[in-house]
């Protein structure tokens, strides 16, 4: 029988690319040896690690199952929900199933209509798509002292800076905060301050994973392309490129700073155990999400999230395959190379 171990998670963010995620997930759930000790998610990230926690704290690892099926199957089928008129020029809809092989679709009326139309513009017609979804999750589950910590980014408005939401802090509110992108959703309100999606200053945050009473292992689960061989030419594929290197920006922050703390460790400038020695890893599959449209990212439809679920699935049995027997000895990404 296989030892246990002890893992943290961070969930990138990327619209309807979150299905990914769902996937990673579920081939995880299906490790006893397993434990997911904590998880830090932004938007997509956000609700994934929301659904997992309830599920988790509720159900166990089946519960965990049940409750991500439910929030996607509930994000797919969106299109059926009251007042959703508004947000149907945004969306590729049918014409994506019939496009689903295409690298990416051409520029749309929708798509010139999401950077020059405010969600406010819609006034009292407008309504938050996600919000039924976001709505059915049950918070007292949620806050259970059962499952992994659970820790969701949100960037303040105002400020411009990250406020992570943790424990009881994680409301329907924040977890909407942390998936509202300003073209589409109107700022979510929390206590007199203003959010939008946690992207843009942390996609996910990973300094709450540092605290000395969790696990080394930080295992990122990567929605965004950090690397793209070819330069966009365009308006959709330059502004898609845009939008990851800027959600990109953030973990990038984040992992410089954790090579530099190995750095300094391995050469004796700190004491041993006075900085965290963090293991990372990431699951990912940068070939299928180059492949994809950025409208997908707003496009659930069945087809796509299925294709994404398996797609995640897999990407989670190869890693494991591949290092389950490094998990809480060594790292999986070379950093320093990452940053050459």
């Amino acid at each position: 029988m296989r030892a246990k171990k002890r893992i943290n998670l961070a969930l990138q963010g990327g619209g309807a690319h979150g299905a990914f995620t769902w996937g990673v997930l579920d081939r995880l759930l299906d490790e006893d040896w397993l434990e997911i000790a904590a998880i830090s998610g932004t938007s997509a990230g956000a609700l994934n690690g929301a659904a997992f926690k309830a599920g988790m704290a509720t159900g166990g690892r089946d519960g965990a199952r049940t409750a991500l099926r439910a929030l996607w199957e509930r994000v797919g089928g969106f299109e059926d929900v009251p007042g959703i008129d508004w947000f149907k020029p945004f969306m590729a809809g049918a014409e994506y199933a019939a496009s689903v092989a295409q690298s990416f679709l051409p520029v749309s009326p929708a798509d010139i209509a999401a950077q020059v139309v405010s969600p406010y513009d819609w006034g009292p017609l407008w309504s938050n798509p996600l919000e039924p979804a976001v709505r059915a999750l049950k918070i007292d589950e949620v806050h259970a002292h059962a499952g992994p910590q659970l820790f969701v980014a949100a960037t303040n408005v105002h400020t411009g800076k990250v406020r992570v939401f943790g424990d009881g802090e994680v409301t329907h509110e924040a977890i909407l905060a942390s998936a509202c992108l300003p073209t589409f959703f109107k700022a979510v309100e929390i206590d007199g301050q203003h959010y939008w999606d946690g992207g843009y200053s942390a996609n996910p945050a990973l300094h709450p994973l540092y605290d000395p009473a969790l696990p080394d292992d930080v295992v990122i689960v990567s929605l965004n392309p950090l690397y793209r061989p070819e330069v966009p030419d365009s308006a959709q594929e330059i502004l898609n490129r845009i939008n990851e290197i800027s959600f990109n920006a953030a973990l990038l922050r984040d992992l410089r700073a954790i090579a530099f703390v190995k750095r300094l460790i391995a050469q004796g400038a700190v004491t041993k155990g006075a900085m965290k020695d963090v293991l990372v890893h990431v699951i990912d599959d940068e070939a299928l999400m180059r492949s994809l449209s950025v409208r997908t990212k707003i496009a659930p439809t069945p087809l796509l999230l299925d294709r994404l679920f398996e797609a995640g699935r897999k990407a989670a049995g190869r890693f494991l395959d591949a290092h389950a027997k490094d998990l809480n000895k060594r790292e999986t990404v070379d950093l320093v190379a990452m940053f050459d």
